[in-house]
């Protein structure tokens, strides 16, 4: 690989002013300078007292990520295709990929895989290649920490490398605080810039207007970039915990802000609100991070997830725009009372939504997955599989066509094939911990969890 990258690189004139590699894996690279021993995933970490996520989740060898800064300098983008269910030690391995601009790619087998698809998809859109991102911000706050798939600029501070990007690429930025003098009076500057676009936004004058401009979507997909940052470094276990006392915080402040529960007088004034009954925009916060917390990407280890498929979430949903994270992270569920007919937009990811609804087909949409489930009271009369003409066909084909990759279709009718794979995303009546059905209070429980540890919280 290195010695491809050296000849596509401007050392041999400029044949290739631009370059994309495809690698193809079916296994762990086992010879060379390359070579990962894959050996540590079966040890048995719990008997020696260790994290087995937090040990799992770093690079074995720095070899990788320094191919990967050769691979920025000579201008090449690099996308791994992994298609194997053996541990691979993507964690090494997905340097290549993200820092070079590209996409990791992990499939369990050829059989039924998206790969050909996903392909077809890579090569027939635009792209545009060799870019810098530099972001600059009014002297009251600068930017912080930097997520996306690029390469920092080894010299220059808040300037990111892109060699390769399209029209879905997405980056995002944490924002500190300098001072506040600018958000209370004008104050203005003439600098010299090149200004590629600016943007303007409005200060909120108090904490409800601040609350009432959230944006649920784009709090999700910072919150993801936090706690996968927070695993790679601490773990996975340390990712759940800053997600779980995020959400105690907010709904702390909140609390505070409306003068439903003061700080220092838990009990004194009311209930407390855990629902944000208050702020619509703040509303959907709770059910999206249980959802998070039941995600592969924050399952523990014991939960059988595997490691590799963990660092594929996290290679996955650093790159989303935050509508399709959404919809990765809490699945829309909807219904149909024929093909041709929705009954339902939407329904919570539980049972009970299945039972109370009457529905006989149901329709999942889980960004990489899409469902089609006909329940076990479903007329046998209906067809099934969905016919090519009708209304819930149109509506998948549309969705494979707006992706940016190409999502699997299952059809499942109950009593004659697997539900496991439906049923898995009914996540609201599942133990946020792992453990297991929790007689149906799941994302009830959770909620008398965070209201008990907010009180705790604002003695």
């Amino acid at each position: 690989m290195d010695a491809l990258i050296s000849y596509l690189g401007p050392e041999y004139g400029n044949t290739f002013a631009l370059a994309r590699v495809f690698s193809f894996l079916s296994g762990p690279p086992d010879y060379g300078a390359g070579l990962l021993d894959t050996r540590r995933y079966g040890e048995q970490y719990a008997s020696k007292g260790e994290d087995a996520d937090r040990a799992l989740l770093p690079e074995q060898t720095p070899f990788y990520k320094d191919l990967a800064a050769v691979a920025v300098q000579a201008g090449v983008c690099i996308d791994i295709f992994a298609v194997t269910n053996e541990y691979t030690d993507l964690a090494s391995l997905k340097f290549l990929s993200i820092e070079s601009g590209g996409s990791l790619f992990l499939y369990s087998s050829t059989d039924d895989s998206t790969l050909p698809q996903d392909l077809y998809r890579m090569l027939s859109r635009p792209y545009a290649f060799a870019c810098v991102l530099r972001l600059r911000t009014s002297p009251e706050f600068r930017p912080g920490r930097s997520h996306g798939h690029f390469f920092p600029d080894p010299q220059y501070e808040n300037v990111q490398h892109i060699i390769c990007c399209d029209t879905y690429a997405t980056y995002a930025y944490d924002f500190e605080f300098e001072n506040n003098n600018g958000f209370s009076r004008p104050k203005y500057s003439l600098k010299r810039r090149l200004r590629i676009r600016t943007l303007q936004y409005g200060v909120a004058r108090n904490i409800n207007e601040l609350y009432d401009s959230a944006d649920t979507e784009v709090i999700l997909s910072n919150l993801v970039h936090k706690v996968i940052s927070a695993s790679l470094e601490q773990g996975v276990k340390e990712g759940r915990l800053l997600l779980h006392d995020w959400l105690v915080i907010l709904t702390a402040q909140y609390n505070d802000a409306y003068k439903i529960v003061e700080f220092g007088k838990p009990g004194t004034t009311g209930p407390l609100d855990v629902a944000f009954s208050h702020c619509p925009q703040l509303q959907p916060l709770p059910r999206l991070i249980f959802a998070l917390l039941r995600s592969p990407l924050l399952r523990l280890h014991e939960e059988g997830v595997h490691p590799d498929y963990r660092i594929y979430l996290q290679c996955l949903f650093s790159a989303l725009e935050p509508s399709s994270l959404l919809r990765a992270v809490y699945p829309v569920l909807s219904s149909y009372s024929t093909p041709d007919k929705q009954a339902y937009p939407r329904h919570s990811l539980s049972r009970a939504a299945l039972i109370t609804s009457g529905s006989p087909i149901f329709f999942l949409d889980a960004f990489t997955t899409l469902i089609v489930y006909y329940s076990s009271t479903a007329d046998p009369a209906l067809p099934f599989p969905p016919p090519q003409n009708c209304l819930l066909r149109a509506i998948i084909n549309k969705l494979k066509q707006e992706r940016s990759i190409t999502p699997k279709l299952l059809l499942i009718r109950s009593g004659h094939d697997n539900a496991e794979p439906f049923e898995q995303y009914l996540i609201e009546e599942q133990d946020v911990d792992g453990i297991g059905l929790s007689n149906g209070m799941g994302f009830v429980s959770f909620l008398e969890q965070i209201s008990r540890d907010v009180l705790e919280y604002m003695k």
